[in-house]
């Protein structure tokens, strides 16, 4: 394992910076980038464009069987695809946004995707983030880093981002939603957001995304040698 590299379990709330950290993470030991919530936003986007109940379990199941979900490289971010469709921005609105934990609390759903990401990560040298990456998908990775951030700086980061999109949603608006989601992700029956007994918890409300990655890497290099 340690030749191909580790595998890297990134958890945490909503908007605490995750898939930032990760992809450039990934970029810097030159490991492949698994964007889990990517995924779960894909079944969420292609659920509400057939049309489906995102409450029906059986139903969503079901459409996923002739879902396949892809990534591709792409500047700046790699591209999502679902099927032959290019997706990246479509699964970043506010609608799927807003009704990804629905379909995320769904257990076949989580089985199905669960699954997927640990074939990719088998081989190693992965950096995967999510809800429960470190607890549920990869129990065995290597290296599992909990980020966490204040509710409020969650918020700021998501209105810049959004600003960035032409997406103008009231400040207050985006952390009453980042609260309910947080409320959705860690009191659900089915993997519910908890930091894994071994990750390290890493703190970002004070720190730059470059202070971030930075920590993540000494812990990685820690941690490839002792492997």
């Amino acid at each position: 394992m340690a030749k191909q590299g580790l595998q890297v379990a990134i958890d945490g709330p909503a908007s605490a910076g995750k898939s930032t950290v990760a992809k450039l993470v990934a970029k810097r030991f030159g490991y492949i980038y698994v964007d889990t919530g990517a995924m779960y936003r894909a079944v969420t986007y292609w659920a509400m464009q057939h049309s489906v109940d995102l409450t029906d379990e059986a139903a969503v199941a079901e459409l996923m069987q002739t879902l396949t979900i892809s990534f591709k490289p792409g500047e700046p971010d790699q591209l999502v695809f679902a099927n032959d469709q290019e997706i990246t921005m479509a699964i970043r609105q506010p609608d799927v946004t807003n009704n990804v934990s629905t379909i995320a609390a769904l257990p076949k759903v989580r089985e199905i995707l669960t699954d997927q990401q640990r074939q990719i990560a088998a081989a190693g040298g992965t950096v995967m983030d999510g809800r429960d990456i470190g607890t549920t998908v990869l129990p065995q990775a290597e290296v599992k880093v909990f980020l966490v951030a204040s509710a409020a700086e969650r918020a700021k980061r998501r209105y810049a981002e959004n600003i960035k999109k032409g997406i103008d949603t009231p400040l207050a608006q985006l952390q009453a939603e980042i609260e309910l989601r947080d409320h959705k992700d860690s009191t659900r029956k089915v993997s519910p957001l908890t930091q894994a007994a071994d990750a390290v918890l890493v703190d970002t409300t004070p720190m730059s995304i470059d202070q971030v990655v930075d920590t993540i890497a000494e812990i990685i290099k820690k941690q490839s040698s002792t492997i």
